[in-house]
C-alpha cells in the first residue's frame, strides 16, 4: 500500500471512530486553555512523518471537540454534517481543485450549475436567479447586499462599483429590531454602517410590525434597501412577506431576505405557509450547513437579478479565462477567487436526500421541536416563550417568579444541563431576560431524542430548584 493510501485510510478510520463516539459524548473534555497546551510547542526544525502528524492532530483535537454532529446538540442552528456530505467533502479536499473559474476546475463549475438549479427548484425561488456558493449565511448576506447596494445606486444614476460611496446618494436601510447580528456586520463591511440604519419595531416574537414599516416608508426617499427575516434566531418567526414586500417594492426598495435557516421552510408543504410571499423578494441568503446537513463552509447567495449579482462580484484580470457562451464562471458570484469547491457536497446531499428527503428531514426536526416544547410546558415553573412554528424554542425557568429570580434560576439550570452533559444547549437574552434556547436542526434528532432532551432539562431544573 502506498504512503498516500495509508495516510488517507488512517484519516478515514479516525474520522469514523470519532463519529461513532458521538452518541456517548458530553461536553468537551478540554477547554480552550487545555487544548492550547496540547498543541503548544516551538515551530519544529525537522518535520514529522505524515501518519504521525495525523495521529497527533486527532489525539490533541478530539478532547476539545463538541458533539455538534450528534442528535442532542441544540446550542446553535447547526446541521449534523451528514456522512454523505462529509464523504463528498473528503473527495473535494483530495481533488484539490481551485473552484475560482470554469477552466481551472470544469467539474466544480459544472456541478455548481446543476446544484444551483436544484436549489432554486427545491426552495421555490425564481428560476432566473443566480446562486453564489459562499462560506455561509454571513457572506451570503454580504454578497446579496453588495448587489443591492450597487443596483439601488445605479437606479439613481450612480455607479457605486466604480466610484465607491464618496459623494454617493444616501441609501436608507430598513431593518427589523430583532434582525440577526451578522446582517449588521454585512452592512458594516459594505460601508453602510451597522448603526446608520432605520430600525423598524417588531412584535413579541421578532416579526416586523407592518404598521411601523408603513410609517417608516412615509419618511424615506431615494435609494432603499429593506432587510427581512425568515426565521428569527430565537423564536423561529417569519416576517409577513406577503403583507410587507408589496409596499416596499412600490417604494422601489431592494428587498433582501436573511433566511439562514428559515428559507428551508420552502422545501416542505408543512412549513411553506410560513414563508408565503418570500419569492417576491430580490435576494435571499441561506446556509447549506444547517438543514441541508452539508459540512461547514457552505452557504448560498441567491439573487434574482443576475446582472446586478455579476456587477457586484465579478473578478476579472488579463490572465483569467473568460467564460464562453452558456458557461458559468463561479467567481462571478462570490467575493473570492481561490476557494473551496462547495458545489460537490451540496450536489451530494441533494442527490442523496432528494426533494422528499429534505422535506422529511425538516418535518422531523420541527415535530421534534414541538414535542420537546409540549413536554417541557407541562412542568410547573417552565414556560415556552414562543409559539413553536419551526425548530426554535426559548425556555424560561421559574417563569412564575419575579424577573431577577427567574434569571438566576434560568442561568443555574443551564449550568446544570451543561454539567450533566446529556444534551448541549446554551443561554441567550430575549427582551432583556435570560432564556435557554433550543435549536433542532440535526437529521438524527428524532422524537425519542426530543423526549430524552426534555427529560434531562426537567431533571436539571428540578435539581436546581431543590438546591
Amino acid at each position: 500500500m502506498s504512503a498516500i493510501a495509508s495516510l488517507f485510510q488512517e484519516a478515514a478510520r479516525l474520522a469514523a471512530g470519532f463519529r461513532q463516539t458521538i452518541p456517548a459524548r458530553h461536553m468537551p473534555a478540554h477547554d480552550y486553555a487545555t487544548s492550547l497546551a496540547a498543541f503548544s510547542e516551538p515551530l519544529p526544525t525537522v518535520g514529522s512523518q505524515m501518519l504521525d502528524v495525523i495521529t497527533q492532530l486527532a489525539g490533541g483535537a478530539e478532547p476539545g471537540l463538541h458533539a455538534t454532529t450528534g442528535p442532542r446538540f441544540f446550542g446553535w442552528v447547526i446541521g449534523g454534517s451528514h456522512p454523505v456530505g462529509v464523504a463528498a467533502d473528503f473527495l473535494t479536499s483530495a481533488w484539490g481543485q481551485n473552484a475560482g473559474n470554469h477552466t481551472a476546475a470544469p467539474a466544480a463549475a459544472a456541478i455548481e450549475t446543476v446544484a444551483a438549479r436544484w436549489l432554486l427548484d427545491l426552495l421555490k425561488l425564481p428560476a432566473e436567479s443566480s446562486v453564489g456558493f459562499v462560506t455561509g449565511a454571513t457572506v451570503a448576506n454580504f454578497t446579496c447586499l453588495a448587489a443591492a447596494r450597487g443596483e439601488v445606486l445605479r437606479q439613481v444614476g450612480w455607479d457605486g462599483d466604480a466610484r465607491g460611496l464618496f459623494g454617493a446618494p444616501e441609501i436608507t436601510v430598513l431593518i427589523g429590531d430583532d434582525a440577526h447580528t451578522t446582517v449588521f456586520s454585512a452592512l458594516q463591511f459594505l460601508g453602510l454602517g451597522h448603526d446608520r440604519v432605520l430600525r423598524v419595531r417588531t412584535d413579541p416574537v421578532g416579526r416586523i410590525d407592518p404598521a411601523a414599516l408603513a410609517g417608516a416608508l412615509e419618511r424615506v426617499s431615494g435609494p432603499v434597501i429593506a432587510i427581512l427575516q425568515a426565521g428569527q434566531i430565537n423564536t423561529g418567526a417569519f416576517d409577513d412577506f406577503a403583507a410587507i414586500i408589496p409596499p416596499l417594492k412600490a417604494k422601489g426598495a431592494w428587498v433582501h431576505i436573511d433566511g439562514a435557516f428559515g428559507l428551508w421552510a420552502q422545501a416542505s408543504v408543512k412549513t411553506s405557509h410560513l414563508s408565503r410571499g418570500i419569492e417576491s423578494a430580490d435576494s435571499w441568503a441561506t446556509d447549506g450547513h444547517k438543514w441541508l446537513q452539508t459540512p461547514y463552509d457552505c452557504g448560498y447567495a441567491i439573487i434574482r437579478n443576475e446582472i446586478a449579482h455579476r456587477r457586484a462580484m465579478t473578478i476579472a484580470a488579463s490572465y483569467l479565462p473568460l467564460a464562453g457562451e452558456g458557461e458559468r464562471d463561479p467567481s462571478h458570484y462570490v467575493p473570492e477567487l481561490s476557494r473551496r469547491a462547495r458545489g460537490f457536497a451540496t450536489w451530494a446531499m441533494l442527490k442523496h436526500l432528494g426533494r422528499d428527503g429534505v422535506a422529511a428531514l425538516i418535518d422531523q426536526c420541527c415535530a421534534s421541536a414541538r414535542l420537546a416544547a409540549e413536554l417541557l410546558g407541562r412542568e410547573p415553573g417552565i414556560a415556552i416563550l414562543n409559539e413553536v412554528t419551526l425548530n426554535q424554542l426559548i425556555i424560561r425557568f421559574a417563569a412564575d417568579s419575579p424577573d431577577e429570580e427567574g434569571d438566576t434560576m434560568t442561568r443555574k439550570t443551564i449550568e446544570k444541563i451543561q454539567a450533566d452533559g446529556l444534551i448541549f444547549a446554551g443561554g441567550a437574552k430575549w427582551h432583556g431576560r435570560d432564556v435557554l434556547r433550543l435549536s433542532v436542526t440535526n437529521f438524527q434528532t428524532t422524537s425519542d431524542q426530543a423526549e430524552l432532551a426534555a427529560e434531562s432539562i426537567i431533571a436539571a431544573f428540578r435539581s436546581v430548584g431543590r438546591g
